[in-house]
């Protein structure tokens, strides 16, 4: 008798007791090695809803993606975790790596010098600028102290010019620092996770040939610039403009894309 109720205790407790993100963590990691992705990404998925994510999270919920042939949700998952950190190189790599997989090639996207601009801001955390700013700030205030109150003549020059330099240097890393944030916060960024979706050239479903635009594949990146809610029959729609380089726009179901 008295082992059948701490049996029964036992399994209340168990069902009372929340089990740690690190026990799911490990059966996710034991699952990816067993080839039981599916099970794998379950489980990354359960720890981000109860837990929160992480980039290492992510990188390993992309990859579970890209093993099952589910490559926009792989993408997806890969630019999510450099979002979080933009100097995990594995995660690049990979992203880079399966989007030579996908079916779209997109043209031209955004200017040279924005373009350039975003590599430079992405190649580290915006934290790392704001603390190089800050070093540079200090800096920068040392050289104007040494300019005041130096008498020596080569101790000022270099104290001035040294100054306005540091001044410079934390200026440029100050508009990295919000660039790079600017990037990590964008919600106007979607990845197509639909195996196939046609475009519109209004925010509907096209009825013919001639209101289609074009046909994009699971992994194309698009970037957000409006959205409408459709009502056809009685069932409401959310649309979104979207544009897929510079030569292409058009009109894309909310329903086949999620937002980065």
């Amino acid at each position: 008798m008295r082992k059948l109720i701490f049996l029964l205790t036992a399994i209340c407790l168990c069902s009372v007791i929340p089990i740690k993100a690190s026990d799911i963590l490990h059966q996710a990691d034991s699952a990816y090695t067993a080839d039981n992705f599916q099970e794998a990404a379950a489980a990354y998925q359960h720890v981000i809803k109860e837990e929160g994510t992480s980039a290492e999270i992510l990188y390993n919920l992309g990859n579970c993606y890209y093993r099952m042939g589910e490559l926009g949700k792989a993408i997806l998952s890969y630019e999510r975790a450099l979002r979080l950190d933009p100097t995990f190189d594995d995660a690049r790599n990979n992203l880079e790596f399966v989007n030579s997989k996908i079916a779209d090639r997109a043209g031209e996207r955004g200017t040279f010098m924005g373009n350039a601009l975003d590599s430079v801001a992405n190649s580290a955390k915006s934290n790392t600028w704001s603390w190089l700013a800050f070093a540079f700030f200090v800096i920068t205030l040392t050289g104007v102290v040494a300019y005041i109150f130096s008498s020596q003549v080569a101790v000022r020059k270099t104290g001035f010019f040294g100054g306005i330099v540091a001044f410079i240097a934390c200026l440029c890393f100050i508009f990295l620092a919000f660039r790079s944030a600017s990037i990590a916060m964008a919600d106007d960024v979607a990845i197509v996770t639909a195996p196939s979706t046609i475009l519109s050239t209004s925010p509907r479903e096209p009825k013919d040939r001639d209101q289609e635009a074009m046909l994009l594949h699971e992994g194309t990146r698009v970037q957000i610039l409006d959205s409408v809610r459709s009502t056809s029959d009685s069932i409401s729609t959310l649309w979104y403009d979207v544009q897929v380089d510079n030569a292409h726009r058009a009109w894309i179901n909310a329903a086949a894309v999620e937002k980065i």
